[in-house]
């Protein structure tokens, strides 16, 4: 599986959230936070490449929790080798 985040595209915390959900098939009871977010990632048997692109959009809509999304997708791909997170600007 492959979800591409573009920061362009995401403009708030929700929008962020909703896609995960939507491009992963959670179900309707996610959380939508990071650390529910980070739960399901470190769960998943499904190999999945995250790619964020356009990180400086991402970064200028979401401010701090832009750097905690990412700070978390790293923690992630740490703990659950399916995880494998790209990162281009």
């Amino acid at each position: 599986m492959k979800v591409v985040i573009d920061g362009k595209k995401i403009t708030s915390k929700q929008m962020l959230h909703t896609y995960f959900a939507d491009e992963m098939n959670f179900p309707e009871w996610y959380g939508k936070n990071l650390d529910a977010l980070y739960d399901f990632l470190t769960d998943t048997n499904e190999e999945t490449e995250i790619e964020l692109i356009n990180r400086p959009a991402l970064h200028e809509h979401l401010g701090k929790y832009a750097k905690a999304f990412e700070k978390m997708l790293r923690e992630a791909q740490e703990e659950n080798e399916n995880i494998k997170v790209i990162s281009t600007e």
